[in-house]
């Protein structure tokens, strides 16, 4: 998978056409020793994939916050299937 916003946005995008109720991203930050997991539900999909786009450039690195980055996204029916994904 290409790490893009284009890509994100289509990740978010095909989840709400398969109607799945989660959405995640794996967010590294510097200082940190393990990345961060973010799941959000079918009903925050617009929400949040608004302030990535806002927040995040084009390779999905932190627009404000040296050391932030998404390095993975995906969509499942439970935090099973997400953590197959990401990890």
């Amino acid at each position: 998978m290409n790490l893009t916003a284009t890509n994100l946005e289509n990740c978010f995008e095909q989840a709400k056409l398969l109607g799945v109720p989660y959405v995640a991203v794996k967010i590294e930050m510097a200082g940190f020793p393990e990345p961060e997991i973010i799941i959000n539900k079918r009903e925050n999909i617009d929400s949040k994939l608004a302030y990535y786009k806002k927040t995040y450039d084009g390779d999905l690195t932190h627009k404000f916050a040296p050391g932030i980055k998404i390095v993975s996204f995906t969509f499942g029916d439970d935090f099973g299937d997400i953590q197959e994904d990401l990890d």
